[in-house]
This record gives C-alpha cells, sequence and structure tokens, in this order.
C-alpha cells in the first residue's frame, strides 16, 4: 500500500540546523524502516552529500564526519544549559564539495576536558572561538551575533557552519527577558528556546 507523508517544519530550509536530515530520518521511521542507525545515515549521506547524527542517540556527544557519516570520536555528556536562538542573514542550502571552513582542531582537543569537567563557561568559550573563526572566513558583512552575545550576557554562542543557525549559550534559568527582543530587533527570525545537556 502506498503512503502519501507531508512534513513541516518551522525552521527555513537551507538554515543549517539539521531540516533535510531530519526529514529523511523521519520519513525512514515512519516507513517502518529496519536499517541501523550507522545505515541510515549513509543512506542520509547517499541522497544528500552530507548529513547530520540526528539518527543516533545522544548526537551531541558525538564528534561527527557529515561528508562520511563517521563517528569519529565519543564525547563526554555536557552539563545542562540552554540556548535561545534563531536565523540570521542569508540561508544557503549546504554545498557537500564545499570545503572552505575554518581549522578548529585545537578547541576539539579542548572539548573533552571542559565537558568532563561539566565547565559550562570553558564550554561555551570554545564554542565562541569556533564561531568567530567561521564568521570571519564565511560570515555576514556586520554580523551582530557576537555584539548581541555581550547586550544579553551570554556565556557565548554557536553558529552553524553552513546556513544561518545562531544560538546564544547561557547558565540554566538564566536567560534575560529582554534577550528575544534584542534578537528580534536585530533581525533573527523563527527563534526558539531550548534546554539541553545535563543527561
Amino acid at each position: 500500500m502506498t503512503q502519501r507523508f507531508v512534513l513541516q517544519s518551522q525552521m527555513p530550509p537551507g538554515g543549517g540546523a539539521g531540516a533535510s536530515t531530519a526529514s529523511l530520518v523521519a520519513l525512514s521511521r515512519l516507513s517502518g524502516s529496519d536499517l541501523s542507525d550507522i545505515d541510515l545515515a549513509q543512506a542520509c549521506l547517499a541522497i544528500e552529500g552530507a548529513t547530520d547524527p540526528l539518527m543516533l542517540p545522544r548526537p551531541e556527544q558525538l564528534l561527527w564526519s557529515s561528508r562520511q557519516a563517521e563517528i569519529l570520536h565519543h564525547l563526554p555528556a555536557l552539563p545542562q544549559f540552554e540556548v535561545l536562538g534563531g536565523f540570521y542573514g542569508q540561508l544557503c542550502r549546504t554545498n557537500p564539495k564545499d570545503q572552505n571552513f575554518a581549522d578548529i582542531s585545537d578547541l576539539v582537543e579542548e572539548w573533552p576536558v571542559a565537558a568532563k569537567a561539566k565547565n559550562l563557561e570553558a564550554i561555551a568559550k570554545l564554542s565562541t572561538l569556533s564561531a568567530k573563526r567561521n564568521l570571519a572566513l564565511r560570515g555576514e558583512p556586520h554580523d551582530p551575533t557576537l555584539h548581541i552575545a555581550n547586550d544579553i550576557n551570554a556565556l557565548g554562542v554557536v553558529v552553524a557552519h553552513t546556513g544561518a543557525a545562531r544560538g546564544f549559550v547561557f547558565a540554566p534559568r538564566s536567560v534575560p527577558p529582554k534577550a528575544r527582543a534584542r534578537l528580534i530587533q536585530a533581525g533573527f527570525s523563527s527563534l526558539v528556546h531550548f534546554k539541553a545537556g545535563g543527561l
């Protein structure tokens, strides 16, 4: 029997937040596929050319090779934190042949130490350094993300390596009331506020 599925997303395509991979994973699950997680990752890779690890449990604890669909390293669990974010600037679908990314190998070496120590400030600092390097290489002219982080007292920022997704990292229950309005004022869209880590 043929089945028809309609998927809807509250995030824009080309935003860099994994909407395309999430759609493929959802369709696979809905179809009753018995593919293993890694086989599903390889199937997504064959379709997309680059894929997020959203089919895997605890993807935030993986150092993931998106263009090979392979786990490079398992990482410690993260401490609890909150993210307020959205999308800023030009939407851009991932080009699997694009290799123009900042070198963050030194940050990758420091990440497990900070995560194992549950040091949210150190983790936020590392993610901000990664974001700064990528914004310097590929960012929008006059991108306000780092200035906004200072304005709203965020511990740090996260920025999609491709696409327009931006996020601001906070300790639990510390997102200031003015933060959402500040992002809207700066031109951010599709705002989200979520909790993560702590498991």
